[in-house]
């Protein structure tokens, strides 16, 4: 039987295959995994609908597999299946968790997503890696220390390599001395000759796919949005005053709460009163689409590159709520195991670029969004209060992108100065919470 991969949604044409879960001669059973495939929008674990042998692999790792093309060949009893099947089962990514079991040259290999991602980027094989965890499962510091047992052997991919300085220049033999003269000139200092070091790094060019492919085509159409873009500073004083205190509640539940479920509620809260900043343009620039739900994304750097998730239905969700959802969003994201649904559905998105730093940005926005914000650092500067007197302020910075075919600057400037007024005075929220 021909193993075809099937239609796995969102108009994907091709998969990149991360890892096989089998080798040819492995016995197979229905549900059982194969291989891990990336698209530009998630990693998906292909699984078989047979019982059988593998016979073939269709694909290297990290080659590029085509939908509706063989992916393996799976020798079946006969009458199990009555003619060619092209649908293959996709599931989820597993989670961070849970332990998957790799068959690498006759023998069983068990280590976390985790531990496989690090032995993959180091270019390491976890069939020779001894495993000293529980079962013989492979741990990451069992990977780290076959590393450091390789000295420099395995080396991530880089232009630069090394630097050797050239062989130092003979020196001409010393001509026999001179008759000496009556007279004699004090010895001069000779100027040390010091080797010009010779750089022997090489370029290497590498195809753009995954992840990094769904950017080139986002930004690409991104570049066709006239954009407005509008900035401010935030106070947020109380805002940090009443997280201090809520931190610990949280924690108590077993939820980090940072700020950004914050910034989200209250983008979320003013969205209400502006919704063509939750809207959307038709390709002909003829339409426009209200959307009801506010699936709010977060841009988030990940060891895949820039990723959006987003939180689906933050009209609907309390603070807490939303922080719950942010940290199952990013346990995944650091995993690398964010899924579709994750990904995709966004209608309006919150960068926050001052968690590594930076105060003020320029946020390309995401088609077919039409507005964007980017967070800058908290910064602790002084401000006058009420009374004229000079106060230490928390002060975050604010950059917004509009669509300026639909948004004009006054609606873009309302809208912030209502989302800064619900930070500022966070208590006012509660006014407008459902």
């Amino acid at each position: 039987m021909q193993f075809k991969l099937s239609d796995i949604g969102e108009g994907i044409m091709e998969v990149t295959v991360k890892e096989w879960y089998v080798k040819e001669g492995d016995k197979v059973s229905q549900f059982d995994s194969i291989c891990e495939v990336q698209s530009d929008k998630a990693s998906v674990t292909i699984t078989s609908r047979y019982d059988g042998f593998i016979r073939k692999l269709y694909y290297d790792v990290d080659s590029i597999a085509l939908v509706g093309k063989p992916l393996v060949d799976i020798e079946t009893e006969a009458g199990q299946v009555e003619g060619p099947q092209e649908d293959v089962v996709e599931t989820p990514a597993v989670s961070q968790e849970e332990h998957t079991h790799q068959e690498i040259k006759g023998h069983k290999t068990q280590a976390t997503p985790a531990v496989r991602r690090l032995a993959m980027e180091n270019n390491i094989k976890l069939s020779e890696v001894v495993g000293t965890g529980k079962d013989s499962r492979i741990l990451k510091e069992d990977i780290l220390n076959f590393i450091a047992r390789q000295t420099g052997a395995i080396l991530p991919p880089a232009p630069f390599q090394e630097i050797r300085p050239p062989p130092p220049a003979a020196v001409a033999p010393s001509t026999p001395a001179a008759k000496p003269k009556e007279k004699t000139s004090p010895p001069s200092i000779s100027t040390p000759v010091i080797p010009k070091p010779v750089f022997t790094g090489k370029d290497h060019t590498e195809p753009i796919k995954g992840f990094q492919k769904a950017m080139v085509k986002t930004m690409s159409a991104a570049l066709r949005i006239p954009h407005f873009g509008y900035k401010d500073e935030v106070d947020l004083s109380l805002l940090v005053r009443l997280r201090s205190e809520l931190k610990g509640l949280a924690e108590s539940r077993g939820v980090k709460l940072s700020y950004m479920p914050f910034f989200i509620k209250a983008a979320s809260l003013a969205l209400l009163h502006f919704p063509i900043l939750n809207s959307s343009l038709d390709e002909n620039c003829t339409n426009i689409t209200y959307k009801a739900a506010h699936n709010i994304g977060l841009a988030m750097d990940t060891s895949q590159g820039l990723l959006v998730p987003n939180v689906k239905n933050v009209q609907m969700l309390s603070v807490f709520e939303i922080a719950v959802e942010l940290n199952r969003l990013q346990t995944l994201g650091a995993a690398g195991q964010l899924g579709t649904a994750d990904l995709t559905g966004g209608t309006f998105t919150i960068s926050n670029i001052g968690s590594i730093g930076g105060t003020y940005a320029k946020p390309v926005i995401l088609p077919p969004e039409v507005a964007i914000g980017a967070l800058g650092k908290i910064q602790v500067l002084p401000r006058f209060n009420h009374k004229g007197e000079v106060v230490k302020a928390h002060i975050m910075n604010v950059s917004w992108s509009a669509d300026h075919r639909i948004i004009d600057g006054a609606t873009m400037c309302r809208f912030s100065n209502l989302w800064i007024s619900y930070l500022e005075n966070p208590a006012s929220m509660v006014l407008d919470l459902k």
